[in-house]
């Protein structure tokens, strides 16, 4: 095996000394392709070279090895904690790896104690119930992750039942006058008018934070001692509100199934593996409460079992994505579902809190929980074969992660019909219909306000997402979709052709520019014809333009395909496949170019463009500043006293602001 690989490679893994860390493998166009830990890097590093491991898929990957990186940690724990955080930054292709481009919601109460009321900021004397989404800090006070948003906005309406805290900005809240309708509905105390004291309010929120930390018993008590030390004191309106409060946290532990289990961080996690394809079902226990679940889909996966058979055998097989085991004997393979456990635990723990409990499927390495353990600065349990009230928790997840996975092969199965048909209608190559790229281009404005156009990307079965891109239109007389659509297509494959022409005419090098198999263009000849004008003179293959015209009377189902080339016109039929893969591409665009197109509109309308030019502003504070005042002309009527009180604004930039909105 060592025969493909240069001498200064080979020498470089003969030099590595025997210590934990962390490994990473390049090929010649230095993409990355895997990376690993090591209880000792010498021995797992040659191992690779040194096995004859043709026509496997591990051989493969290290026929492609032409560099390698090396970080050498102080410990097993260091490593596994550093290889996790490079798969996810980085994105090998050898590598079991979970993407999920969502942060997790919290519950936020403002300012930084319950205790008392005191201060001049609305949100310490009385604090508000927020959503919040981001990076945590200690000017409040959190609760969560939740699973999704549904579940923060649930518990937001189950404390204001109950407690009646406040949920308005502090811009609404400073000016009201008199109670607004949430009052009115007995969701909240009208603290804005003086209905409430602040010592009273600051029980409430006491009470609040109590049940969402799990301790409901505890809140009952002391709202019941409330009640009776009321009506001693012959204070019956009083007794009667603790009386209404005690009946509607009642009414709502019994709605909300509140457990009564001792368990009140808990993560349960499911695992299913079927047709090539894997899912884990992440479910949230916080406080007692089951808030709700998240399903997450790994890729790689096939990838990353193959590279566990040939380690498997290996004297230091580490257990980072791979198995556990000694240096003195090989250890056994792991099972698909623990390598994707594991995998996730390692990656998702890394920006997540993790709770003192997990709940699983498979066993979980003691190695992995200590890293984390110390991570966290908590002792961290796993339980693999739960019972009672966990076992019904883990049951009902591993039921929930066979029906997420069940429909996500359906899906997949019925775009990838959907890519074939219209691979068919097009005589396009099927060699790998996987790599298939198409992009698609849509026009929009408002009578030639804010024209943007969009370029939405699909390739592997299905939306590219994070390849989307949008294109300010200017320079062009408005309303003029030939002109705008020209200019978009000169911007977006220029570079195409330039790399084209510095290879000479062959394929481009990885990582160059590259033509699409498909240019989806949303209209007719028209539009079609501009495209064809463009890519003659860029020098690119017309034959990839395709025009979708719509059709008689421009009811859906009725499209014609229009070609570039003088391709007669193809009708594919309303129950067709591939129609119904051009539709869905097609939509995408529009619903790109006119979300753009409606948000640069209103900026321009609202003057927030004003507020970005301001130097010194950034999203951030941009942000703040909106979210403080409630948009921009709250900005502009703001003092410079209200807004040195924006965190980030100082005095200086706050009369910047003044002066340039003013």
């Amino acid at each position: 095996m060592s025969e493909m690989h240069s001498e200064e490679l080979l020498a470089q893994v003969a030099a590595l000394p025997p210590l934990p860390g962390v490994y990473r493998y390049f090929d010649s166009g230095d993409v990355l392709l895997y990376v690993g830990k090591a209880r000792n890097l010498k021995k797992r590093v040659s191992s690779y070279f040194t096995r004859q491991q043709d026509g496997t898929r591990i051989g493969h990957m290290v026929g492609r090895i032409v560099r390698l990186e090396t970080t050498v940690v102080r410990s097993e724990a260091e490593a596994l904690l550093l290889e996790n955080n490079l798969i996810k930054t980085l994105q090998p292709k050898y590598n079991i790896l979970f993407r999920d481009d969502k942060s997790y919601p919290y519950l936020k109460i403002t300012g930084v104690s319950a205790k008392d009321g005191t201060g001049d900021d609305p949100s310490q004397r009385f604090p508000r119930l927020a959503y919040y989404r981001g990076k945590t800090d200690k000017k409040h006070r959190y609760f969560g992750p939740y699973p999704s948003g549904w579940a923060v906005k649930e518990t937001i309406l189950l404390l204001q039942k109950v407690f009646r805290l406040r949920t308005c900005e502090d811009t609404v809240f400073a000016n009201r006058t008199r109670p607004c309708l949430l009052y009115q509905i007995k969701r909240c105390s009208a603290p804005c008018v003086g209905l409430i004291s602040p010592e009273a309010y600051a029980v409430d929120v006491a009470h609040a934070e109590a049940l969402l930390r799990g301790e409901a018993g505890a809140v009952m008590e002391a709202l019941q001692q409330s009640m009776l030390a009321h009506a001693e004191r012959l204070e019956f309106e009083q007794a009667a509100e603790v009386r209404n409060q005690i009946t509607a946290l009642s009414r709502v532990l019994h709605q909300q199934s509140v457990e009564t289990t001792s368990d009140k961080d808990v993560d349960i996690l499911a695992v299913r593996v079927q047709g090539g394809r894997a899912c884990v079902n992440l479910a949230m226990v916080r406080g007692g409460r089951h808030l709700g679940d998240r399903a997450y889909f790994p890729v790689h996966v096939d990838d990353a079992v193959a590279l566990q058979d040939v380690r498997a055998d290996e004297p230091d097989a580490e257990q980072g994505q791979g198995v556990s085991g000694t240096d003195d004997e090989a250890s056994p393979v792991l099972r698909v579902e623990a390598l994707v456990l594991h995998a996730f635990v390692a990656q998702h723990y890394l920006d997540v809190p993790v709770p003192p409990v997990l709940v699983t499927s498979e066993p979980v390495e003691r190695s992995l929980l200590d890293a984390l353990g110390v991570q966290a600065g908590v002792r961290i349990a796993a339980v693999h074969q739960p019972r009672e009230q966990r076992r019904a928790w883990l049951d009902m997840a591993q039921n929930n992660a066979q029906l997420q996975l069940t429909r996500l092969l359906a899906e997949e199965g019925s775009q990838q019909a959907r890519t074939r048909a219209l691979a068919q209608a097009l005589d396009v190559s099927q060699d790998d219909l996987d790599i298939l790229r198409i992009e698609c281009f849509d026009i929009s404005h408002t009578a030639g306000e804010s024209t943007q156009a969009s370029c939405v990307v699909f390739q592997n079965h299905k939306m590219q997402s994070s390849e989307y891109r949008r294109f300010n239109i200017d320079g062009i007389t408005g309303g003029d979709d030939y002109a705008a659509m020209r200019q978009v297509l000169l911007r977006r494959y220029s570079k195409v052709a330039e790399a084209q022409r510095e290879a000479g005419g062959a394929e481009p090098a990885r990582g160059s520019a590259r033509l699409p198999d498909l240019v989806l263009i949303d209209g007719g000849k028209g539009q079609v014809g501009v495209a064809r004008e463009v890519f003659q003179e860029l020098g690119l293959d017309i034959a990839r333009i395709v025009g979708v015209e719509k059709g008689e009377a421009r009811k859906v189902g009725l499209e014609e395909l229009v070609f570039a080339d003088g391709r007669e016109k193809v009708y594919l039929g309303k129950d067709s496949a591939a129609l119904m893969l051009v539709a869905q591409i097609r939509d995408e665009a529009h619903r790109f170019a006119i979300t753009g197109m409606r948000a640069a509109r209103a900026r321009v309308r609202t003057g927030g463009s004003r507020l970005e030019d301001i130097a010194g502003v950034g999203p951030k504070k941009r942000a703040r500043l909106l979210q403080r005042f409630g948009g921009v002309r709250g900005v502009a009527e703001a003092s410079v006293a209200d807004l040195c009180t924006v965190d980030g604004i100082s005095l200086e930039l706050a009369q910047e602001i003044y002066r340039a909105l003013r």
